[in-house]
């Protein structure tokens, strides 16, 4: 028998859907039921590397982790990495099928729903509760007829649908009342109940609303789940606020020695690269859109969807002078997958495959080039840090080949679970300047307090053995005791398991 379904909606982006949904891939698990997530159509420039090679987004990953599987690309069969505020990169079953823009894209999905549903029905195959998780709102009424990602998935899954709010910047129940009234009637059928989400104040207080949603709506609340800022997770396609503009919010408290900035290109790719550096004690790390009056220990430049015009920003920004004066004062530059192609003397793009902008010269950090072709390479590998020796476990997403004289940075040595021998990256003889097509690199505890001590030896400080990093599982497992506490489990649990497959 197929298993049973369960979708998460919200009002919109950024309410807590991926949040709320992984929250219960673990609470399931925990309960002893086969779970798997599914989300049909993602948009996201944080994408993780399936063993297969095949492209997911970050939040697909982090719900299989929560889980306990390891992430397939049935999981997240559509995602869009934008390049422009008009066109993305369209990745379907981990594996790209072009750039469009909005209109070839809404064009271009009806064609993508047999593909939907051979996922989904996978997936239901093999476990018997899956966790689908919407995208935006289902509200978005001049989307519905060529919807792919909210009520026409509940519809082929026959699946019950809880809505989710945000209330931390106000207005909640009209947020989740509206959209009720927006939705279809057999739309607003599948609704079964609300989760409010962020809470932060007396209940007391909240409660003559929730009496009043369940009687205007006739659906009930299934709980309220408070704000909370002390669990980690990586997140999907938003720099946490606590890191934007300023120190970390760890890194601050704690009084951490060692300043890192990261360079934010207006379509930063896979920033979660730099979240295990965060979460060192010793490191206060922020994201900058301009460059600040001190001068940090190191400059990091992450990847991007859109090199060419992303490197030229930097430059109008001021960084390319910042970047200068940091490196005149000993400091290090780091770039990983775009940033390192940015760090060289040329990058061409005579095909336009990812913009406009045929040739645009580089930062001149280290003595290559870079050359855009229409092959992309998606892997995860292993590689050893030619400096340190320490081993490294990461994944290549990249368009492009970068060429030249320097020295590399690391070696390979597994791709695709295949013993390779090749080198990447480019180093400078004194190691303060170098770039990587690894994403991932920091995730790796040798690596990462090789790097930090480093920095912390030009300050004439000492060496730290011991790496922090990030316990991801246990962070799921706090994700879910705080959320299990918050919401009628038992109750959503029976909604989820008393569906009937009728397709």
């Amino acid at each position: 028998m197929p298993g049973q379904t369960l979708m998460i909606q919200g009002t919109g982006s950024h309410v807590g859907k991926s949040v709320i949904a992984s929250a219960l891939c673990r609470i399931f698990r925990q309960e002893g039921i086969s779970v798997a997530p599914f989300k049909a159509q993602n948009m996201s420039n944080n994408a993780f590397v399936c063993a297969s090679g095949g492209e997911i987004a970050r939040s697909q990953a982090l719900q299989a982790a929560a889980c306990g599987l390891e992430p397939s690309v049935e999981m997240n069969p559509v995602l869009l990495k934008p390049c422009t505020d008009e066109g993305a990169q369209v990745i379907v079953r981990g594996r790209p099928a072009g750039v469009m823009k909005a209109k070839e894209y809404e064009r271009f999905k009806p064609t993508l729903r047999p593909t939907l549903f051979e996922c989904l029905d996978s997936l239901r195959e093999r476990y018997e509760l899956i966790v689908i998780e919407g995208a935006g709102s289902p509200a978005e009424i001049n989307l519905r007829e060529n919807d792919i990602a909210n009520m026409s998935v509940a519809a082929l899954a026959d699946a019950p649908v809880i809505l989710v709010g945000d209330i931390d910047f106000g207005g909640v129940f009209a947020q989740l009342i509206g959209t009720m009234h927006l939705l279809l009637e057999e739309e607003r059928a599948r609704v079964r109940g609300f989760v409010i989400n962020k809470f932060r104040g007396d209940m007391d207080i909240l409660r003559p609303g929730l009496d009043y949603l369940e009687k205007e709506t006739g659906r009930r609340v299934f709980g309220v789940v408070p704000y909370f800022k002390d669990i980690r997770l990586p997140e999907e396609d938003r720099i946490p606020e606590r890191s934007l503009g300023g120190e970390a919010g760890n890194g601050a408290a704690r009084g951490g020695p060692v300043r890192i900035d990261v360079i934010r290109h207006p379509r930063i790719a896979n920033f979660t690269d730099f979240d295990a550096l965060e979460a060192e004690p010793d490191v206060s790390l922020r994201y900058l859109d301009s460059p600040a009056a001190e001068i940090p220990d190191a400059i990091l430049i992450p990847g991007t969807k859109s090199t060419i015009p992303d490197l030229r920003r930097l430059k109008e920004a001021g960084f390319a002078a910042y970047i200068s004066h940091c490196r005149e004062r000993g400091g290090t530059i780091a770039g990983i997958c775009g940033g390192y192609q940015m760090m060289g003397r040329l990058i061409s793009d005579p095909r336009n495959i990812e913009s406009v902008i045929a040739e645009e010269e580089g930062l001149g950090l280290l003595p290559t080039e870079t050359l855009f072709n229409e092959k992309k390479r998606t892997a995860r590998v292993r590689a050893i840090h030619i400096e340190s020796g320490a081993e490294v476990n990461g994944y290549e997403i990249h368009m492009g080949e970068t060429r030249g004289e320097a020295r590399p940075a690391f070696q390979l040595t597994e791709r695709l679970g295949g013993e390779i021998q090749e080198m990447d990256g480019a180093s400078a003889m004194d190691g303060r300047v170098w770039g990587t097509y690894i994403h991932g690199v920091f995730d790796s505890p040798a690596f990462r307090r090789h790097f930090i001590n480093r920095l912390r030896a030009e300050k004439g400080m000492e060496a730290v053995t011991s790496a922090t990093g990030i316990d991801l599982d246990s962070d799921l497992d706090r994700l879910a005791d705080r959320v299990r506490a918050a919401l009628d489990i038992d109750a959503i649990l029976e909604t989820a398991m008393s569906q009937k497959w009728t397709s």
